[in-house]
């Protein structure tokens, strides 16, 4: 059960950065035989970061591997910040903050293993997956109840937007008048 401090920290995010492997797929890295990789992404995740970007919210991705399914996903849901092959997540977090000109409490992180366990305390609102390893669980401000690859990303983005009070705004054009 995450702190109740995580709403308000909510309250304040303009970005969510992700890990890739573990966070927007279930970790699990397959090869065809042809040696390309191939990636697994769940439609809900991708919901939901359209949900976050119509919230005014922008999305990120900050990941240690280079793949292009990754730029053929980010590109689909419109994610424009997209650092890949990254070596050192938290440099690149500080790069980020000045180019974006945000203090490290508007902005959150998701993520799932060791790599992701230093940038934790340099964000606002830090989110572990519910398979992370239990160091970062630690450490997180919030954790999903739903596992990398597998809902993790639409349930984060839900919880920021209603804690923000845009929910209903994104939603509307759901909802039979």
């Amino acid at each position: 059960m995450p702190p109740q401090n995580w709403k308000k920290r909510a309250q304040k995010i303009q970005l969510l950065l992700l890990d890739v492997d573990g966070v927007l797929t279930d970790g699990r890295i397959a090869y065809d035989g042809a040696g390309r990789e191939i990636k697994f992404f769940d439609v809900k995740d991708g919901q939901g970061i359209k949900f976050l970007q119509g919230g005014g919210i922008e999305v990120g991705i900050l990941s240690s591997r280079q793949s292009r399914a990754v730029g053929k996903r980010a590109a689909e849901l419109g994610i424009r910040l997209v650092r890949q092959k990254v070596q050192d997540k938290q440099q690149e977090l500080a790069a980020i903050q000045r180019e974006r000109k945000l203090t490290g409490k508007e902005i959150a992180y998701v993520g799932d293993d060791w790599m992701d366990l230093p940038l934790f305390s340099h964000v606002g609102l830090a989110v572990a997956v519910a398979d992370s390893i239990p160091e970062l669980k630690k450490k997180a401000h919030y954790i999903t109840c739903s596992p990398g690859g597998c809902g993790a990303v639409r349930e984060i983005g839900e919880a920021i937007l209603k804690a923000q009070g845009k929910w209903e705004q994104v939603t509307k054009k759901y909802f039979p008048s």
